[in-house]
């Protein structure tokens, strides 16, 4: 028999731990006779390969970031090519640009809910202007103390951002390095593009480089040069790679200068610099490795390195300091500027557990560790993903900690207190403004916060358009109804449609939410691994809704959930088996295992379980499933019998399978992953059940799709969401072009479809809900390469000496002028201009506009008069 169902509370709204006295997502999964106890359960799931870190737990049950962004992509390779990637956004840039008369998208919100932030830098001359770097959002300014947040980052070519910083003498410089160093959630998936500079304050921006480097960890800028900064780059997460430590330039990033280098998977996570003595600088060096089924966040590597002349020669810090070993981790670094030769230093171990906050008063040749037993749990076991500690600027016996909680110190680390525990959970960036008793900025997975009073108390700031989310859900009858399932932040919703009055419904990490079209009271919502909970009243409690799911089925971070399109009392769930719902909280399997089953070995970066439930508006017999190990499976009765239809796809995580409106034996899949040397198609048809499919990717940026919506009132119309932005078709795939304006740059994981008003609304990963009026997409847009010409094929390529550049013009309105090529953050580095308009080739031999020959990578060229033709990629070898 099944266990009393455990009602569960819904959480207090920003605060990502479970509050005492309220059971956590572990504690109400109901489990059936005979099933292994919830410790057992933990034991064998944390030895299987893979799921070290998904163990990882934390206070009330909650998880540390989990592998799924990372997995989805890098299945079955282990890691993804990242000069793929690059050139997919720039694909998917050109095809935005090209797009004439594209309806816009609506932002939808919410802005009350937050997401993850890396790092904060105030205006040294106004306290009221703040630079914020959301983890998968971009940058935001404000410019009123944080009461309105502007997007000013939303077009470049990543917007995962590790550091920000600010020029010393004219604060409308603005710097940006991208990538975040914090090892969990989406930006392990593809990592950065550089070093960015904006001098306007961030209406326009110029790569300055380093596009390489993977994550950088920090920016500092010589107060007394400006055109010398140095830069913390800790390097690609799942593979060895040189382009790790700290980089120099003097000459305001017209080039860089690696001046610390320690291995190629030991990268700067952290650096501080001494105001009084610039030549003076501390660098946190981090050994790290990370692959999808396993995850190595130490080692002996680990250490404080220290320079004296500018970055010429460094050695190792002792003096107090923990000596290398092996089972050291990610280590964090702050001075005090006003007295800077007090500085403080915050260690983790190889597995994440915290050990120690160090103090040195003496500019660092001697250090003490603090009286920091209380700090004992602040990074609970996962201390890699915060691993940072300020020092006030004016008072050097003020430090902060940022963990899991947020504590303080007022007397040198003699004592420690939680200050934050109003405030959401996972600490990763703070600031200060000017002035003897600055205003403080600090950022969490949650967002941004403000504290006047010296960090006594807290104040959590609006109009923060950046939550991460993984679902959507709408609700029938209630067209401005929006629910969603959000990264750290749970399951959110609004009722109204208004931006700003989100609520929180459930915890954890939010998932698939789902609304009874029969009754909206009725509410499913999930966290890790498959955890649901129903709630009948609304949203006010939940009880538990995994009757009858076997104890040791397989779970996916993300379960997939269904609602039957032809009977509103009929749901699905899927484990590695398929489950029809019996009642509101119990379900019934209807298929053996659909996957693969269990893997292991370098395979383990799945698990064998569902990702996708699809069942026909035709006829509701009709399903499918799609699972993480690229197996697609159909029944057209119910579920009694199954047939895998597979053999013909790609090995790759499926992201969705979508019946056909108007085709019972049709059926639309799409797909994640890479592969290493040639493009990927992602979306597929069928019309004879799985028989046969047909790519139908064509021109489509060569990136992940995630999900799919066929047009029920217009035969052949295709939406996608990609991991480069949202794109159309009106022929059924044969061509793509980019769907509407106003889109940030930004991963879109799901879409969902409001039949009644002809709305399309989509969740990003960083930058919460968008929708579009499809009724104003009326037709493919005209495109620029329509009507000006085309870029042929380089040739040779790839290229070992040069390649011919060539184009062809379609309107004699067209006349080249220059030809240019680009890295993949968009620097250009070699142009020629042309003499006579008659020309239609130029050989480019590989070298920049220095003559310096360009290092292996992708690199894109193309040919500009007065508008510019869409661009083509260039291998160098």
């Amino acid at each position: 028999m099944l266990l009393a169902p455990v009602v569960w509370l819904a959480l207090v709204q920003h605060r990502g731990v479970f509050p005492d006295g309220l059971q956590s997502p572990d504690t109400i999964q109901d489990r059936e006779e005979g099933a292994p106890s919830e410790g057992e359960r933990l034991e064998r799931e944390a030895q299987r390969p893979g799921e070290a870190e998904a163990e990882e737990r934390r206070p009330g049950g909650m998880r540390a970031p989990d592998r799924y962004f990372l997995a989805q992509r890098a299945y079955p390779l282990g890691a993804i090519p990242l000069e793929r990637w690059r050139a997919a956004q720039v694909a998917a840039a050109e095809m935005r640009a090209a797009s004439r008369g594209s309806a816009a998208w609506t932002f939808r919100g919410p802005t009350d809910i937050g997401g993850r932030v890396t790092d904060l830098v105030v205006d040294p001359n106004d306290p009221q202007i703040v630079y914020a770097a959301a983890a998968e959002g971009g940058v935001l300014r404000t410019t009123d103390g944080g009461q309105h947040w502007t997007p000013i980052f939303d077009d470049q070519p990543t917007l995962s951002i590790g550091a920000l910083a600010i020029d010393p003498v004219d604060s409308r410089v603005i710097y940006v390095g991208t990538g975040e160093v914090n090892p969990g959630g989406g930006g392990v998936a593809y990592g950065g593009a550089g070093i960015f500079r904006s001098t306007d304050s961030g209406a326009s921006w110029e790569p300055l480089g380093l596009e390489h480097t993977g994550a950088i960890g920090r920016i500092r800028i010589d107060p007394t040069d400006r055109n010398r900064i140095f830069v913390a780059a800790l390097g690609l997460l799942w593979e060895r790679s040189e382009e790790r430590g700290v980089y120099r330039t003097t000459d305001g990033g017209e080039t860089w200068e690696r001046v610390l280098f320690v291995a190629d998977d030991a990268g700067a996570v952290d650096l501080i610099q001494r105001p009084d003595d610039p030549d003076v600088l501390y660098a946190a060096i981090w050994q790290r490795l990370r692959q999808p089924e396993s995850y190595d966040y130490g080692g002996p590597r680990c250490a404080v390195h220290r320079t004296t002349d500018g970055g010429e020669t460094w050695s190792i810090v002792g003096g107090g300091l923990p000596a290398p070993n092996p089972n050291d981790g990610r280590i964090g670094l702050s001075l005090c500027a006003a007295q800077p030769n007090v500085m403080h230093a915050i260690y983790a171990d190889r597995t994440g557990y915290f050990d120690g906050v160090y103090r040195s008063t003496n500019g660092g040749f001697n250090w003490t560790r603090t009286s920091d037993g209380s700090l004992a749990g602040v990074y609970a076991s996962y201390g890699w993903w915060f691993g940072n500690v300020r020092t006030h600027p004016v008072d050097p016996n003020r430090i902060f900690v940022l963990g899991l909680d947020f504590y303080r110190s007022t007397n040198g680390g003699s004592s420690w207190t939680n200050v934050g525990t109003e405030m959401h959970v996972d600490h990763h960036a703070m600031d200060f403004g000017p002035g003897s008793n600055p205003v403080m900025y600090e950022g969490n997975d949650g967002g941004i916060y403000r504290s006047n009073d010296g960090g006594n108390a807290w104040t959590f700031l609006p109009d923060q358009p950046i939550t991460q989310f993984y679902r959507v859900a709408l609700v029938a009858g209630n067209p401005n109804a929006l629910y969603g399932g959000a990264q750290d932040n749970g399951t959110v919703r609004t009722l109204s449609g208004q931006i700003d009055d989100y609520t929180n419904i459930f915890g954890g990490d939010g998932f698939g939410p789902l609304v009874s079209p029969a009754n909206p009271n009725h509410i499913w919502a999930q966290y890790q691994y498959g955890g649901l909970g129903f709630s009948s009243n609304g949203g006010s409690s939940f009880v538990d809704a995994t009757g009858g799911i076997g104890g040791s089925d397989r779970r996916n971070w993300n379960s997939p959930i269904a609602q039957d399109p032809t009977d509103p009392n009929r749901r699905y769930f899927g484990t590695n088996r398929l489950y029809r719902s019996v009642s509101n909280t119990s379900w019934t399997a209807v298929s053996p295992d659909l996957t693969g089953g269990p893997h292991s070995g370098n395979a383990g970066q799945v698990n064998g379980t569902l990702t996708t439930i699809g069942i026909s508006p035709l006829d509701g017999n009709v399903l499918w499933t799609g699972s993480d190990d690229g197996h697609v499976q159909v029944s057209t009765n119910g579920g009694a019998s199954w047939t895998d239809v597979s053999g013909s796809l790609p090995d790759r995580w499926i992201t969705s399978v979508r019946p056909d409106p108007f085709l019972a034996s049709g059926a639309y899949v799409t797909i994640s992953g890479f592969r290493w040397n040639e493009p990927l198609p992602r979306v597929y048809r069928t019309t004879n059940r799985g028989v046969n499919w047909v790519s139908i990717s064509s021109n489509l940026p060569d990136a992940p799709v995630n999900d799919l919506i066929a047009d029920p009132d217009h035969p052949g119309w295709l939406y996608v969401a990609t991991d480069v932005g949202m794109f159309q078709s009106f022929d059924g795939g044969e061509s793509w072009s980019a769907m509407g304006t106003g889109l940030p740059n930004v991963v879109v994981t799901d879409l969902e479809w409001n039949a009644a008003e002809r709305v399309l609304v989509a969740a990003t990963y960083g930058r919460s809900f968008y929708s579009l009026d499809l009724d104003d997409v009326a037709a493919a847009p005209e495109t620029v390469a329509e009507s000006l010409g085309r870029m042929l094929p380089p040739s040779p390529n790839p290229v070992e000496r040069g390649t011919w550049l060539r184009w062809e013009a379609s309107s004699g309105a067209f006349s080249a002028s220059v030809v240019e090529v680009f890295t993949a953050s968009g620097r250009r580095i070699w142009s020629e201009r042309l003499s006579s308009p008659g020309v239609n080739e130029v050989w480019w031999d590989r070298n920049d506009d220095q003559g310096r020959p360009v290092g292996a990578g992708i690199y894109f060229a193309r040919v500009r008069g007065t508008e510019a033709l869409p661009a083509v990629s260039i291998t160098v070898l």
